[in-house]
């Protein structure tokens, strides 16, 4: 079984680079590609969740969050290889967390998707070589090059 190469990109920023907005991008690639499929919906939504409370933004976190467990409920706990059960409880802990913020605030801390199959661990291992960390890692949006653009047009 070969797995989809940006499920693997996914989860090499998510786990090893910890970086939210490639996590994004590429998995956003991959939920258009599958139709739409709210599995890896809620998946991308994990990754935009925790950039958002990263970077301070506790409110669209936590909707965030919110939606990404409503979304993540429904499929088993061995979609895709990783242990689903466990993202799904730990999602959920964040999102009660993150409801009491104001009351009880926390820190920040990252997630981790675990690999329960070792065909996946592996293509992830092998991909991690060619797969590049982005230094600086983008903490924060940023507007790229087709805003900039735009802004040149309406001069």
């Amino acid at each position: 079984m070969t797995f989809d190469p940006l499920l693997v990109a996914f989860l090499i920023y998510f786990n090893r680079d910890r970086d939210y907005f490639e996590c994004h991008e590429a998995m956003e690639e991959l939920w258009l590609s599958k139709g739409s499929e709210p599995l890896y919906k809620g998946l991308l939504q994990v990754a935009v969740g925790l950039f958002h409370f990263r970077a301070g933004n506790v409110v669209g976190s936590l909707k965030m969050l919110r939606s990404a467990a409503d979304k993540l409920a429904p499929y088993p706990s061995d979609s895709l290889g990783i242990d689903f059960e466990r993202l799904k409880r730990e999602v959920i802990q964040y999102v009660k967390q993150l409801e009491q913020h104001c009351e009880e605030p926390f820190p920040y801390y990252d997630l981790s998707i675990h690999i329960v199959d070792p065909r996946l661990a592996e293509a992830v291992e092998e991909a991690s070589a060619l797969i590049k960390p982005n230094v600086p890692l983008q903490l924060r949006r940023q507007r790229g090059p087709k805003h900039e653009l735009r802004g040149r047009n309406r001069t």
